[in-house]
């Protein structure tokens, strides 16, 4: 799974997902990508089970880039416990993604290869998302 080595600070707040991605919201290595259209956190096990989705389905050919990294930590409390004594400890770590945000890009595989295999990954992310090339964001209609 994918988390940082180490942070500054081990607790976070929740923050908030409002407004579209200033960042990472054009294709900058592949010829295609998966593009978020609603905001969500992506946990660390659903990235991993889209890349090995995506790099099943084009057996090893070409090149995929994630394009988003889990750095912040969610806590929970165990279950059953009662109200106060502090926040509890970290659980999981979550990519926070903004509407526009690119997610993964491929490259090195034929159009219908990479689209068919860009598909078979969103299912495995929790927000909706859609399959865009290159040409698609060059236009700026985000």
């Amino acid at each position: 799974m994918l988390m940082p080595k180490r942070v500054k600070r081990r607790k976070q707040f929740r923050g908030s997902m409002r407004g579209k991605a200033l960042r990472g919201n054009f294709i900058s290595n592949g010829e295609y990508g998966i593009v978020a259209t609603e905001p969500c956190w992506i946990k660390s096990n659903q990235i991993e089970a889209a890349r090995i989705a995506v790099t099943r389905y084009i057996k090893r050919g070409g090149q995929v880039w994630i394009k988003i990294f889990p750095d912040k930590p969610v806590t929970a409390k165990p279950a059953e416990t009662r109200m106060g004594s502090g926040k509890g400890s970290t659980e999981y770590w979550v990519a926070v993604v903004k509407p526009g945000r690119v997610l993964f890009e491929i490259a090195g595989v034929s159009e219908e290869t990479a689209r068919e295999a860009l598909r078979l990954a969103t299912y495995k992310l929790p927000c909706k998302c859609k399959v865009v090339s290159k040409a698609d964001l060059e236009g700026g209609a985000n």
